[in-house]
């Protein structure tokens, strides 16, 4: 898994840092390429990486503002120019379809594909055979939302040398048992995958969270979690301004991550008050909380590798 940052912002754009969005690469997991929020432009930042837009199949829209909305309809439309004919599930507040419906009316605008938007409220969202998202409602100034993706457990390790001596041949039967499949031998044999495959391994947990002030049902969907995203507007000395504008600094991001026994915490929505000069000292405030602690900018890239989160 692997998570890149197209626009790390607050609000709007500045020379720094795009508005807000991030897409998740699950193609190891056989689930594509996943984005969370939409802002301004975000078609334009996509243009820097090999990430295609036709290769999105699930959109999350944490919440309405502007600057997690505003590059939908534009990528909605590019997706349709690039050869994009695979349906897009949008999961997101009430209000966004008739704003996106009311959007692509005026505008004309047609797609090569079937556009599927769900409006969400607090519960699973979906589940299939190897995920399950949950959404909970977070504290900000609209509807804000928080998105918790649980892998499910992975099948063991196929130990070949028990298959072997079970007398299983090189060839399909054993990738039939390496997926979970019972064989049937010639001989009339069976061999249970139970049999010759170690432990099932446990999936990850990604936390991605909307707009927020500290709250928590940041902490229950962050629980346990190998990584959590966090929005971190403001520095420690601004906690009031962040409360009266139902967002969070980085120490209350990172006391989240502490609180919900999280592995590791990125932190984004960075305000443009902040320069680059000015990072070292957020870090330094977050971490002093919790360590394991990174600022994202735009374009940074973050894989979970062995339960660890490293930057590429």
């Amino acid at each position: 898994m692997e998570v890149s940052f197209l626009g790390t912002g607050a609000g709007m754009p500045s020379k720094q840092r795009n508005t807000s969005s991030l897409v998740i690469n699950l193609a190891a997991e056989e689930e594509g390429y996943w984005m969370v929020d939409c802002g301004e432009a975000t078609q334009h930042q996509l243009l820097h990486t090999t990430i295609k837009p036709r290769k999105i199949n699930k959109i999350f829209i944490t919440h309405l503002h502007g600057d997690h909305i505003f590059g939908l309809p534009g990528f909605l439309g590019s997706r349709s120019f690039l050869g994009g004919d695979e349906p897009l599930d949008i999961y997101g507040p009430p209000g966004l379809n008739e704003w996106l419906m009311t959007t692509m009316r005026l505008t004309k605008t047609h797609l090569t594909y079937t556009l599927r938007v769900h409006e969400i409220t607090e519960g699973i969202l979906f589940e299939n055979d190897h995920f399950t998202v949950t959404a909970k409602q977070l504290q900000h100034v609209i509807p804000s939302y928080g998105f918790r993706l649980e892998q499910k457990p992975l099948l063991g390790k196929l130990l070949i040398e028990k298959a072997v001596a079970a007398g299983v041949p090189k060839g399909p039967l054993l990738q039939k048992l390496k997926q979970g499949e019972d064989i049937i031998l010639e001989d009339g044999t069976v061999v249970r995958s139970q049999d010759v495959t170690g432990d099932p391994q446990k999936g990850f947990i990604l936390t991605v969270l909307g707009d927020t002030s500290f709250c928590e049902a940041s902490i229950e969907l962050a629980r346990q979690a190998d990584l959590v995203i966090h929005e971190a507007t403001f520095d420690s000395e601004m906690g009031k301004l962040a409360a009266d504008y139902g967002h969070s600094t980085i120490v209350e991001a990172a006391s989240v991550a502490k609180m919900a026994g999280a592995n590791a915490l990125i932190a984004n929505h960075i305000s443009a008050r902040f320069l680059p000069g000015d990072l070292a000292l957020l870090l330094e405030q977050g971490q002093a909380v919790f360590p394991n602690l990174f600022i994202a900018n735009d374009f940074s890239k973050y894989a979970l590798q062995d339960g660890r989160v490293i930057e590429l």
